[in-house]
């Protein structure tokens, strides 16, 4: 489980060959949360409220990246 980015304390790990669609799984303590990276919105899980909307602002600015690390991993 590769962690690409660590943003404010919390851990962006994307996964060789995992399901569809494209994702990424956004990891601080005991919080996990996987968010769609082209919606960039929680599909299930959930982070602190106060980590969540830096990591969903940053997610819409890093999209491109995001999808390029995921088609790298597939």
């Amino acid at each position: 489980m590769p962690t690409y980015f660590i943003i404010e304390g919390v851990k962006i790990e994307l996964y060789f060959k995992d399901h569809n669609p494209p994702h990424f799984h956004a990891i601080i303590g005991e919080y996990d949360a996987l968010i769609i990276i082209e919606t960039s919105q929680i599909q299930q899980g959930s982070l602190p409220k106060n980590k969540e909307k830096s990591i969903i602002k940053w997610s819409k600015e890093n999209k491109g990246l995001l999808m390029k690390i995921w088609n790298t991993l597939k």
